[in-house]
Formats: structure tokens, C-alpha cells, sequence
């Protein structure tokens, strides 16, 4: 704890000197004598009326007590340390005091008098008592007083930014909390500064300096939002302020991520990059989704990885009948199985361990739960990976997706919602071809199928959306894992941008897609403004308490095989059509007969079974003719 903290630990942990000990019982053992003729005189002793010997009772009480605990160095004993032992000691005291006081009063010849005997015993046993009782009091209050300190130590002073009934709220709810003391509430308007609100003072701060006063003062250690609008508006401000000042950057989100429904318990947590970069919440109808996945057997492929797993996590509040997790990772399987079994006790789900690439077992998957929703989120999705492994990326994100949309139509799946990628526009590289190619044949069997040309009433839905925030193998793991190393932090390129999207916003956007009447459509999702990521770098190190090119290097590694500068723009009104949702809007793309489709698909499978990597490469060429390789050894397949 700072100054606080640090004055009451000073304080108790000081011992009381020898000299105060002493003083202490002297007074004790006096009072406990005067207290004792004081009952006597009420008792009608007659002996207590003479002021003589009053006067001696009250001398040999203090000399004997004076005698015996010099003797026996009872004020040596640590009070904090008193134990049971020790109450001989005392016991002895007092009867060497009354022992002292008999013989003044023998001396004297007040001792055979009526009721001075009674009076001795009753002086010695109140003397023992007493002092042992104030020494046990003692003792419980230290304890407790300790235990305050350390209670004291282990809470954060905090601000909750805003004043809005959020941040009230937010303020409300930690009262009597064991981790964070609220000591007010930062506001953007000048004319409350200094007011009470909800008991708390308002604080405002025009510049950095005025920030690491009040750090001072307050003994602060933190700043809470609750809001991430909040958090993006004061990312060059409040945020830095408290990035160079070392002061934790707190969120307590108001309502549960996955649900919408408010939380049970706050769950504070420190700030993220992914809030830094957050936009307007998005707005989704929840009702109309709840509608459509109520009561359903939902089948999510993918399902343990980073978009697949959210998926699970939202499907799961949404009042599914069953929910069959298909994935061929068994370790993030099985994470995700007891994350599920955890968090949602009474939902029924089935992992399943298989590959997209294998027909068959997904034929088992289907014919034992018959889904009635299909989320198809498997899939190759590493740029650089997949441009030294072409053929790979053919059967999984080609055959793969063939192989589940195949299976829909023959079970009788009313809907299959694809995930796809930025990158499969004007693909640049190996992986947004195979994401382009997997787009043709599901949206070709869907008008093959609207067109009577092929059997079936299976929906299909394709979404589009950029990089996620936090993705496994993402660039903001990864530059967390070099921040943890020290550094330094690999950048690609200086000016490179990418689009960005949280998970959570993410599946949200999907799930919303597939509830539009976007059947054998390609949904493409407002992603924002692009982030450059030598900023994100940045942004990250300060938010780790430290100093770019300072404490951690930053160095430019050039732009890898197939990777582009900068990504595609999904939402261009030229190139789009709107639908009911002003995020999600339909791609103008080039349609495809299903029957080529099919050949295109059933050709690539076997070139890429036999790893022809050249000739694989080229038909993705003549298949997608927009497919130009970028910084790739496939550039010489490209036509001049």
C-alpha cells in the first residue's frame, strides 16, 4: 500500500517500551486496590473509613506491586506475545503484593480487623484477573488491527471514470470490496469538480500533470472504466497518463460479453490493446437470433478454435436444443469441453474429434445428431504457412468445404454458414485463394439448388470479415509473448494496416448474418478504420509500463511471401449491396455454374493429393484470375 498503508504498518508493528509496561500495571494494580476499599466502604467495612489507613493500603499496594513485578520482570514480557504461561507470573505478582499489604496492614494492626483479610484476598484474585484480561484485550486488538492493515494493503485506491449511472453504478458495487477502494469519480465536465456524487468526490484532469498529483494525494493505483467507448476517446490522454505514471488501467464491463445480461459478479480486469481499438458497440437482434437458433441442433466445425470456440460460447446462451462440436485439436478440445461443461451446466453438447478432410467421419457426425444449423469455421488460415504449403490448403479449405456443404444438402441441414476471409479478395496469396475457391462452390451449390439443378433445401451463407483481436496466432498474442521476452517486437513493415474485429463482435456479426435473408450471398461486415500496426506495437509496450525503442526494440522485418500492405476495403458502397443491417452488407462478386464448380474443385483435390504444388498453384490462377501473388515465388505463374 502506499502512504497509508504504510503509516498504520509503521504503527503496529511498534512495541510498547518496558517503562510504559510497567507504568501500565502499576496503575492497573492501584486502581484494582482503590476499587476494592471503594466496595468495602459500600459494604459498611468500618475500617475503610479512617483516612490513615486508607493511606497505607493504597502505599503497600503500589510498593508491593512495584517490588514484585521488578522481581519478576513482568513488564519484559511482549504483550503482542502473551500466552498462557505467562498468567503464572501474574499470579505470582499478586500474591506477593497482597503478601507486601499484609504485612503493612500487620505492621499497622489493621490486619485481624473484620473484613481486611477478605479485602486482601479479594485485591489479589481482581489483580490477577485484570491484568491478564487488559493483556488478551490487547492482544485481540492488535490482531484485529493487523488484519485491517493487511486488508488495507491488499486494496487499490481507485477513480472510476464518468459519472454516468454505469460508473455510479460500478462505484456502488465495490463498497466493502477486498481488492479496490474507491476514492472518486473522474469527470470530463468542470462545473461538478469538487461536488459529491453518490458520495464520492468528482475529479477532473486537464493534463498529465495535474493526473500525477492527484496520483500523489490519493495514494492512486488505478482508474476503472466501465465503458470501451470510454477507453478508445482516452487512449492519448487518461490512458498514457496512467501508462507513464505506472497506474493500472481497470475495465468492468456493465454486462456479460457472451449473453448481454448483466453480470452476477464485476469482474474487473486489466486493460486490453483489443479495448484501445474497440468502435460503437454493435447493435444485433438478439431476439431475432434466439428466435432462430431456439430449440436447434447446431454443428460448429472448427469448434476449438479461436472463432469456432466464441461461436460455442455465444450459441450456448441462445437456448440451443444440443450442440456437436466437430474439431480434429484434441488438447483445445478438450479445454474447450470443460470450459463448456463449467460455464454451462445444463447445455447439451458433443465433442466430436474428426477432419473436414475426412468424408466419412463426417458422415458419422451428421448421421448420429442430424444438425439442423451448420457453422463451418474450419479451416488453414496462416498466410505464410500456407504459401509453402499450397496443397494443404486446397484439402482443407477447398475439399474440406466441399465435404460439409456436401454432407448439408444430404442430410437435409437448413442452413450452413461459412467462414471466410478479407483476404479472399483479390487474393494476393495461396490462403485467400483456397478461401475464394471454398466461396465458389458453396455459392454455386446454393443457386445450383435454387435453380432446381441439383436436390436439396439447404441455405447457404457465406461471411467475410478481417483479422480478429487475440486470435490464436494472431499478431497481438504474439507480440505479448515478445513484450514478455523483453523484445524486441517484429513489425513486417513500417505502414502496414490491417482491419480489426474483436471475437466477441465477430460471431455476433455472423450469427446476425445468418438470421437476414442473405441465402447464396456472400456477407461482407463494416470492419472500421484500418490500425497501422507499428502503432498497435506501440500502443502494446505502453501498455506494459514501458518505453518503445527504450526498454523494448522495435525492428522492421520486411513484408513476408503473399502478405499485402495493405488489405481490402470489404464494405465499398461500389462494390456492395446494403442490406437490413448497416454493418453487414452483400459482395458484387463474379457467380460461378455450379457443374465447373465442381470439376475446378474435384481436380485441385487430386493435384493437391499427389502434391503437384506448380500445377495446383496455376489452376488456382485460371480458376480466380484475380488471384496476383504478391512478395511470392508464384509471382512467375502470374500472367504478364
Amino acid at each position: 500500500m502506499l502512504g497509508i498503508g504504510k503509516n498504520l504498518d509503521k504503527y503496529s508493528s511498534r512495541f510498547l517500551g518496558k517503562g510504559r509496561v510497567l507504568g501500565m500495571d502499576l496503575t492497573l494494580s492501584l486502581l484494582v486496590s482503590v476499587a476494592v476499599a471503594v466496595f468495602a466502604f459500600f459494604l459498611q467495612v468500618d475500617v475503610v473509613l479512617e483516612r490513615r489507613f486508607n493511606l497505607i493500603w493504597g502505599l503497600s499496594s503500589v510498593g508491593g506491586s512495584l517490588l514484585m513485578f521488578w522481581l519478576l520482570k513482568t513488564y519484559v514480557i511482549i504483550i503482542r506475545h502473551f500466552s498462557f504461561k505467562d498468567t503464572m507470573l501474574f499470579f505470582v505478582a499478586s500474591l506477593g503484593k497482597i503478601a507486601v499489604m499484609g504485612l503493612a496492614m500487620a505492621g499497622t494492626g489493621y490486619f485481624f480487623q473484620d473484613g481486611v483479610i477478605t479485602m486482601l484476598l479479594t485485591d489479589g484474585a481482581f489483580t490477577v484477573l485484570i491484568l491478564c484480561a487488559i493483556r488478551l484485550a490487547m492482544v485481540y486488538v492488535y490482531d484485529a488491527y493487523k488484519t485491517k492493515v493487511r486488508d488495507l494493503q491488499k486494496r487499490s485506491r481507485v477513480l472510476v471514470y464518468g459519472t454516468n449511472d454505469k460508473a455510479i453504478a460500478t462505484a456502488t458495487r465495490l463498497r466493502g470490496s477486498r481488492r479496490y477502494e474507491v476514492v472518486g469519480l473522474i469527470s470530463k465536465n468542470q462545473q461538478i469538480v469538487h461536488t459529491l456524487i453518490a458520495d464520492q468526490m468528482v475529479y477532473h484532469f486537464e493534463d498529465e500533470e495535474g493526473f500525477s498529483l492527484a496520483v500523489r494525494n490519493l495514494s492512486l493505483r488505478g482508474v476503472i472504466f466501465t465503458d470501451d467507448r470510454d477507453v478508445a476517446a482516452e487512449q492519448n490522454d487518461l490512458v498514457r497518463y496512467c501508462s507513464e505514471q505506472g497506474i493500472k488501467v481497470l475495465i468492468a464491463p456493465a454486462v456479460d460479453e457472451v449473453t448481454g445480461a448483466p453480470s452476477e459478479h464485476l469482474q474487473i480486469r486489466k486493460i486490453r490493446i483489443e479495448d484501445l481499438l474497440g468502435r460503437e458497440e454493435i447493435k444485433i437482434s438478439m431476439d431475432a437470433i434466439r428466435t432462430n437458433f431456439k430449440d436447434k441442433v447446431v454443428m460448429v466445425t472448427g469448434a476449438a478454435g479461436s472463432i469456432g470456440s466464441e461461436l460455442c460460447r455465444q450459441l450456448a446462451g441462445f437456448g440451443i436444443r444440443k450442440l456437436i462440436l466437430f474439431d480434429n485439436a484434441e488438447t483445445p478440445m478438450h479445454n474447450l469441453r470443460l470450459e463448456l461443461e463449467e460455464r454451462f451446466p445444463k447445455l447439451s453438447f458433443v465433442p466430436v474429434i474428426g477432419d473436414v478432410r475426412q468424408a466419412a467421419r463426417l458422415d458419422f457426425a451428421f448421421r448420429s445428431h442430424q444438425p439442423q444449423v451448420v457453422f463451418h469455421a474450419a479451416a488453414y488460415k496462416h498466410v505464410p504457412l500456407m504459401e509453402e504449403n499450397p496443397c494443404e490448403a486446397i484439402l482443407v479449405n477447398v475439399d474440406g468445404t466441399r465435404n460439409v456443404a456436401d454432407k448439408c444438402i444430404q442430410y437435409g441441414v437448413e442452413k450452413m454458414v461459412m467462414i471466410s476471409t478479407d483476404k479472399a479478395v483479390n487474393p494476393t496469396n495461396v490462403m485467400g485463394c483456397s478461401k475464394r475457391l471454398a466461396e465458389i462452390y458453396v455459392q454455386s451449390l446454393g443457386r445450383a439448388i435454387e435453380a432446381g439443378k441439383v436436390e436439396g433445401h439447404t441455405k447457404f451463407v457465406t461471411t467475410r470479415f478481417g483479422n480478429v483481436l487475440g486470435s490464436n496466432g494472431s499478431v497481438i498474442p504474439r507480440f505479448r509473448e515478445q513484450i514478455e521476452r523483453g523484445g524486441p517486437i517484429t513489425v513486417t513493415d513500417k505502414n502496414i494496416t490491417r482491419y480489426f474485429m474483436t471475437i466477441p463482435e465477430a460471431c455476433r456479426l455472423v450469427m446476425e448474418a445468418a438470421t437476414l435473408p442473405t441465402e447464396n450471398r456472400i456477407c461482407v461486415f463494416d470492419m472500421g478504420q484500418p490500425v497501422k500496426i507499428d502503432m498497435l506495437a506501440r500502443r502494446m509496450i505502453e501498455l506494459a509500463g514501458l518505453v518503445p525503442d527504450q526498454d523494448i526494440e522495435i525492428v522492421y522485418t520486411g513484408l513476408r511471401p503473399g502478405e499485402k500492405l495493405y488489405e481490402e476495403v470489404l464494405s465499398k458502397k461500389e462494390n456492395t449491396d446494403e442490406t437490413s443491417h448497416d454493418r453487414i452488407r452483400i459482395a458484387r462478386v463474379r457467380e460461378y455454374e455450379y457443374a465447373d464448380a465442381v470439376k475446378a474443385a474435384d481436380k485441385l483435390t487430386a493435384l493437391s493429393h499427389e502434391v503437384r504444388i506448380a500445377e495446383t498453384v496455376k489452376l488456382m490462377k485460371e480458376i480466380v484470375p484475380e488471384f496476383i501473388s504478391n512478395n511470392s515465388q508464384f509471382e512467375a505463374f502470374d500472367k504478364k
